[in-house]
Formats: structure tokens, sequence, C-alpha cells
């Protein structure tokens, strides 16, 4: 996330204190997103025997995490507001919905709406944050939100089993793994046909060749997925399509 906020940030011409102000500001919502999550869903994580988790192994006190987690909050509140109140709107924004799914949402249907929210507004925060605060194209959010609600589900869905020993039933879970990987790839096929058609500057062949690519791809995901819903081929597809989006993103933005 940081990495993506900080390429399109040089892209649209931000000077390099902006852009290393941009790039912190994300990275310490991350900081927060995640260990915050460490923190409130500790219970459920010693439940179910997250080993991975330093707070389920007692390597790191769940206050300190809870500390931390607020620590980081607050340093992405500051970092965010030195960089203008419409682009500092879209970053705590982000931020925002991330602690929503971790308080809450998660084990709802609405699950997928905060990485939406999330990840649309992410690559608009470097528009606003320019000279003049222009509003970037319209695919710009649209693909980001497109790739945040295909990251929810590949997210999610490696978890299932775990959710479901402790409650947790988000939309991902209710599509159920075979479901869901096909709505992942799906989505994520639709944000190659918006990358390959939007954008202005596009050649007719590279407005044929992307969405193709995409939709191919997709279609192979989801056979994988019916034929064989617990096998990773199905996920490690939708991650070649995801890295596309994510790279063509990049390249059509900046």
């Amino acid at each position: 996330m940081t990495s993506v906020a900080v390429v399109l940030a040089i892209g649209t011409g931000l000077t390099a204190e902006r852009v290393a102000l941009l790039g912190a500001a994300v990275f310490t919502g991350q900081l927060s997103i995640g260990w915050s999550n460490d923190w409130i869903d500790a219970a459920r994580d010693r439940a179910v025997g997250r080993t991975d988790k330093p707070v389920v192994t007692g390597t790191v006190p769940r206050v300190v995490i809870a500390r931390a987690a607020s620590a980081a909050l607050v340093a992405t509140i500051v970092l965010s507001s030195l960089l203008g109140p419409a682009a500092a709107a879209a970053l705590l924004i982000g931020v925002a919905a991330g602690w929503a799914y971790n308080l809450g949402l998660k084990a709802t249907a609405w699950s997928g709406a905060t990485y939406l929210l999330a990840f649309g507004a992410l690559p608009v925060a470097p528009y606003l944050a320019s000279d003049g605060q222009p509003w970037p194209p319209w695919w710009v959010p649209v693909v980001g939100a497109l790739l945040g609600f295909a990251a929810h589900f590949a997210n999610v869905l490696p978890d299932l089993q775990a959710d479901a020993q402790t409650g947790v039933r988000g939309l991902p879970h209710r599509f159920g793994p075979r479901t869901g990987v096909i709505v992942m790839a799906v989505t994520l096929a639709t944000a190659s046909v918006v990358l390959g058609v939007a954008p202005a500057t596009t050649s007719t062949g590279f407005a044929l060749a992307v969405p193709a690519i995409g939709i191919t791809l997709a279609a192979a995901t989801a056979a994988a997925a019916v034929r064989a819903p617990r096998s990773p081929l199905a996920f490690r597809l939708t991650i070649v399509i995801a890295v596309l989006d994510v790279a063509l993103l990049i390249t059509n933005a900046t």
C-alpha cells in the first residue's frame, strides 16, 4: 500500500518532501490498522492457535500492541493533516475504514465495503496533495476500489475455517471458498477491462489486449475454483491478475 502510494505520488509530480510525507502518512496508517487488528482480535487469534501472531505467542504483550496502534493512529492523523485538508481526508477515510473493519464490520455482510472505500480513496490522495488539488481521472479510484474488493477476498479466503470457529462471517465467508475465488477473479478482470479502455492515452491494441488477458485469466481462475475449490491454483492465478492490474494502474496513472 505504501509503495503504491509513493509511486503514484512521484508520478503526479509531488516534491520529494511531500512524497516522503505522504509515504509516512500511509505507512503509519497501515501500521495502525495492522496493529489494531492484532490488539482487537487477540482473543480470537488465541482461540484458533494463530502462532504467527506475536500477541498469541506472548512475544509482545497486548497492551503494547494497543499503545503502538494508538500512537500510529495519532501519527497518521498528524502527518496526513500536513498534506492539506483534502489529501488528509482521502487518507484518513482509508484508515477509518480499516479500523471500522477491525472493530466489527469484518463479521458482517458489509465487510467488503470497507475495502472498497479504503482502496478507492488511497490513489486519490496523491492528486489532492498536488498544487491546485486536481481530481484524478474517474477510473483511478474505481480501479483502486476494485483491487481493494478483490484484496479483501484474497486476505480472508485462506482463513475461512479459523474465522468460522470464532463467529466471523463477513462477505467472503457468505460466498464460500469456490464462489469467493470466482468473485475475486471477476472483480480483478473488471479492473483489467477498465484499465484497458478508460485511460485516454491508450492505443487500440492496448485497449484490446489488456481486457482480453484479464478476462482469460479470470476464466481460468473460475474454472480452477469450480474444479478444485481448495487447490492453490485458483488463488495463484488471481495473484497474477492482481499484479498485472496494479502495474497497469501505476503506469497509466503516472
